[in-house]
């Protein structure tokens, strides 16, 4: 029993050192884009195969993050509380974690396809350089965009094993979303970033026009999303009433955050955020199948 609980706990702690919940900001891009490409669901291996992928990179990518990340959490007042920087969990054991979740990605990648296998290695290195770039650019969010976007991307390529317009848009979609949201979440720590010579569209712009960016973006992913919905006559009302949900979500994470007040954007980058993944998947997937 004690060894059970060992286990359980130890599972759990990784669930929060990579925020296993926020898998649903690009699962929701990567699922509909798949079921787009497959015209319903794939071969139940595909499939199983495509989620394996989706869940270990996401996992790997997150973890290296706070390895990456730990000296600068430790210094940071409002993530020193992490688990590495508080000594919960080690930096050895975190690296082996996404090492295994890297090697399943790229096993699984091989298993689907040759375009998959050969752009595979690109993606898991998009997965580990990106958490290096607020070192040296202001555009790390951007970056961090186009991580998250290689999902709805490799999912379509995992069913039809070529490139179209869809998952391209999708992938914006996904792309400019992340990248609006973490403009947010970074406004937290604009002061501790300019101090630690750290890199942001925030730090270079400043919080309001950061702010302002940070809506552009979201108005790119929302056109990107009404593209998706006018390349695919399997979209119709249902997916469009989620576009307006997602767009009145993305207002609401804007009116509730300004320079001069932050206290909300945790809320407004990860909670609302959530809800949109949400949205765009249940609408998305009822609209496929009906």
């Amino acid at each position: 029993m004690a060894l059970l609980n060992g286990f359980y706990r130890k599972l759990h702690d990784y669930g929060v050192l990579v925020m296993f919940q926020h898998t649903i900001f690009s699962f929701s891009f990567a699922a509909v884009s798949m079921l787009l490409a497959a015209g319903g669901i794939p071969p139940w291996h595909t499939l199983l195969v495509i989620v394996i992928a989706l869940l270990a990179a996401r996992t790997g990518a997150n973890a290296i993050n706070r390895v990456i990340d730990a000296e600068i959490d430790k210094k940071n007042p409002r993530t020193a509380h992490r688990q590495i920087p508080k000594g919960e969990l080690g930096k050895r054991e975190v690296i082996l974690l996404s090492v295994l979740c890297f090697v399943i990605t790229l096993v699984a990648a091989f298993s689907l396809n040759p375009l998959c296998a050969l752009l595979a290695p690109v993606a898991v290195f998009f997965m580990v350089i990106y958490s290096y770039t607020k070192r040296f650019t202001p555009f790390c969010h951007l970056i961090l965009g186009f991580t998250c976007s290689i999902a709805p991307v490799g999912a379509w390529l995992a069913i039809t094993g070529h490139f179209a317009w869809t998952p391209i848009f999708m992938a914006g979609a996904n792309m400019f979303w992340v990248a609006g949201f973490d403009i947010i979440y970074g406004a937290q720590d604009v002061k501790f970033d300019r101090a630690n010579g750290l890199h942001s569209i925030l730090t270079e712009f400043g919080l309001y026009f950061g702010l302002v960016i940070s809506r552009l973006f979201h108005a790119i992913a929302l056109f990107c999303l009404v593209v998706v919905g006018l390349l695919n006559s399997e979209f119709g009302w249902i997916y469009y009433s989620g576009v307006v949900v997602i767009l009145a979500l993305l207002i609401l994470e804007h009116v509730v955050v300004s320079p001069k007040n932050l206290k909300h954007a945790t809320f407004a980058s990860y909670n609302v955020n959530e809800l949109v993944s949400i949205v765009l998947l249940a609408c998305g997937i009822t609209d496929i199948f009906i």
